[in-house]
């Protein structure tokens, strides 16, 4: 196991490096954010590759990981083309003056590969194990919540890509299929399918360390730079404040009506 979590880390470190050379290139630090869901496609196939392991639920956790971060991969590049810099990278570009680059490198590659490991976790233990796990009722319903986290994140990119690109809605706030229910069903879908991978990765040896995977991202999502963020980014604007009042930030509940009339 030590090995594999080795290998894991060893992968990361360079492939965040390799980013970060990227994006100077580029002048741009949101590819950090596109490698992102590829970088966890890295490690599962580098740990399943190289770990021997046999059994279903390697196997299962190599196509799930494979499918969640292909598919957020090629989102976030699809979505990102021609947009430039996001504004959190923009905004930190100005803050930190001279130390930018030094700061990017520590605080946002470093920083993210440190935290692509500890969530990585459950995928590391399975390869490093899972040939000795069992697929039972747990990894079952692990399945079952990934699906639902799965199904929210990519419903909801969808649905906000194709608002934003209406003509008619620039400047305004999506609020309409799964947005209805939650202002993030992308950081809550994204949450959720992490706690479906640390279920299956009990049936492992040692699979409970994987709980930390899903702890940390909802720490990251919820008090860090997920949600915080994008909340202060909007903290002037009137529609997406009518918006906060009547909608579960993060876990989808039943939207309050809509009291100003807009539609």
């Amino acid at each position: 196991m030590i090995t594999t979590m080795l290998l894991a880390a060893t992968a990361i470190f360079f492939y965040m490096n390799l980013v970060f050379v990227l994006a100077l290139i580029r002048q741009d630090n949101s590819i950090v954010d596109i490698a992102w869901g590829p970088g966890f496609v890295v490690v599962a196939g580098l740990t399943f590759f190289t770990g021997g392991q046999t059994g279903p639920l390697p196997l299962l956790i190599l196509a799930l990981v494979t499918v969640w971060g292909g598919r957020l991969g090629l989102h976030l590049w699809l979505r990102n083309r021609g947009r430039g810099e996001d504004f959190r990278y923009r905004n930190w570009r100005q803050t930190w003056g001279k130390w930018f680059i030094l700061r990017s490198y520590l605080q946002i590659y470093l920083l993210q590969g440190l935290m692509m490991f500890i969530i990585s976790l459950p995928v590391q233990l399975v390869n490093a194990t899972g040939g000795r796990g069992v697929f039972g009722a747990v990894a079952a319903a692990g399945v079952g919540v990934w699906l639902v986290g799965f199904l929210f994140e990519a419903v909801g990119d969808f649905q906000l890509l194709r608002f934003m690109r209406h003509p008619a809605h620039p400047g305004r706030v999506m609020r309409y299929g799964v947005w209805r229910w939650t202002r993030h069903p992308n950081y809550f879908g994204e949450a959720t399918l992490w706690w479906g991978i640390a279920l299956i990765a009990l049936g492992c040896p040692y699979g409970y360390l994987g709980l930390l995977s899903p702890l940390t991202i909802d720490f990251l999502l919820l008090c860090v730079s997920g949600i915080p963020m994008l909340e202060a980014k909007y903290r002037d604007h009137l529609e997406y404040q009518q918006y906060r009042r009547t909608t579960s930030a993060f876990l989808p509940w039943p939207p309050r009506p809509w009291k100003d009339g807009m539609k």
